[in-house]
Order: structure tokens, then sequence, then C-alpha cells
């Protein structure tokens, strides 16, 4: 044989192998490892509830991605975040939004939770006692979701909550008395930390969904997401947040730190002031 025969055959044997090993649709289909989940429901959700005793103080502060409609027209908008997290109920979160280091402001502690928007196209401050109101679905960034998002996850009565296997992920579903769902909870069976959380209205229909990916461990057995993602269906406000931590760390807080942080102060500046109560927004 030729020469030029011998390298033809060599030429053709690297394109498939390329072809092979690269893929036709453009990467390598890797995988999930796929664990095999829990037995119980009682088991599954005491490992669940075990993470939150290991949810420490932590900082940190990242980018997010922020997409809200008013009046049917879509923003964006894209700003360096701080977060502050004393658990179980203290958060304090603000976004440095058109050159305004606190152009958004979340944050909560055991009685009361607060947002304010200093964007012009949505410039306001909501406010509500936690005693007033079980659902925050129409918040744009409800103080619940993240906390909850961090691992601090309420369980409530364990009756209410069944458990099945999908792909992987141990899926836990709670229902009310009229057998409506409320709340589903995706754990992935081989690390058992949270993925997603979805959170359904009073028709039982999605309202929010929370996904969780790249977590870290900031300390021994405590986990934090890196990249959360929050997704609002509801018809009046599908708004869409990505956050995307890029610094966490344990933090410790002095008193003085928790009255600055952690105590909601008395709104000025703001042209609309609204509370929250039984899920209602109600202008003051």
């Amino acid at each position: 044989m030729s020469y030029c025969y011998h390298k033809l055959r060599l030429f053709s044997f690297l394109i498939a192998a390329a072809l092979i090993v690269g893929g036709c649709g453009g990467g390598i289909k890797r995988t999930m490892r796929i664990c095999p989940g829990k037995e119980f429901a009682s088991e599954a959700i005491a490992v669940v509830s075990s993470h939150s005793k290991y949810t420490m103080p932590l900082k940190a502060s990242g980018q997010c991605r922020l997409e809200y409609y008013v009046d049917s027209k879509k923003h964006k908008e894209n700003f360096p975040i701080k977060l502050w997290l004393n658990p179980p109920s203290e958060i304090y979160l603000q976004g440095d939004v058109a050159f305004d280091a606190k152009g958004i402001v979340l944050g909560s502690n055991e009685d009361e939770f607060w947002l304010s928007m200093k964007p012009k196209e949505i410039s306001g401050y909501w406010w509500g006692q936690w005693q007033d109101t079980t659902g925050l679905e129409k918040l744009i960034i409800s103080p619940k979701t993240i906390t909850e998002a961090f691992g601090i996850v309420e369980i409530g009565e364990q009756e209410s909550w069944t458990l099945n296997n999908e792909n992987g992920l141990d899926v836990f579903t709670k229902r009310n008395r009229q057998n409506i769902t409320e709340k589903k909870i995706y754990v992935n069976c081989c690390d058992y930390l949270i993925r997603k959380i979805d959170y359904f209205n009073s028709a039982g229909k999605i309202a929010i969904s929370t996904e969780l990916a790249k977590y870290k461990e900031i300390a021994k057995n405590s986990f934090v997401p890196t990249i959360i993602k929050i997704r609002h269906f509801e018809a009046e406000s599908k708004n869409n947040i990505t956050m995307t931590l890029k610094s966490v760390k344990p933090a410790k807080f002095t008193e003085k730190m928790q009255k600055r942080l952690f105590v909601r102060r008395q709104p000025k500046g703001f042209e609309h002031i609204y509370k929250i109560i039984n899920g209602e927004i109600i202008r003051e």
C-alpha cells in the first residue's frame, strides 16, 4: 500500500475518534450518578431536618440578576449583592442598583420582614409581620425562600409529607387537609442536599420554584449553595432571580451588628408603602 493511502486511513481514524469522543451533538453527555433513595418518609425528613442545625451564621457577596414586570413590561437589573444570615430567622440582603448601595434591601427577623426597592419603575417599601401572613408569593424577593434556600426548611407535621423517588432524587410532597399540594422538596440521593423547592398557591398550582446548585462546604457538615435561581409563576408577577455567590464565609454577629442588620427601620423617602396581610398587599 502507498504512503498516501496509510496517511488517509490514519486521518480517517482520527476524524472518527474525534466524533466519538466529542459527540455529534457538540459535547459528551455525562450521566448523573444515581444513588438509592430513602425507604421511609420519616427517615428522609429526619436527614433533611438535621441539615438545619448545621446551617451557621454567614456572610456572602456575589452578583444578582433580576427580571421583573411592571404593567406587563419586562425590566432587567444586574447588580452586586451582600448578604448576611443569622439562623433561623434573621437575614439581610442589599443590592447595589443604579449606584445606590441600598437600591434593594431585603430583611427579616423573628417577628417581621421587609423589602425596599428604589429602581424608579418599581419604587416602594413592603413589610409585614409573620403572624399576619403565611404566603409571600407576590413579593419579588421573599425572605422565606432565601432562608429555605440555605437549608432552614420548615417541615411542620411529618404526617403531611409523602415520599417518592424520581431519577435519583427523593421528592417530598406536602399536602394540606384538603389534599392540595403546598410544597415539594427535591433532594439529591447521593449527598442528600436540596436541589429544588417548589411552592404552590392555595389552588395547588405552582407559584415559586427555587433551584440550588454548586454547594460549598464552609464548615464541617455545613453546605451552602452558591447558585440560587428563583422563578415566579403567578400571572401578575413572573419574576426571575439568579444569585451567584462568589464569597461565602462563616460569620459572628455582635449585638451592635444584629441591631444594625436585623431590626426593621421605619421607611423614609418612599412614595409607596405597603403592608402584607394574609397574602394581600395593602397600601398604607
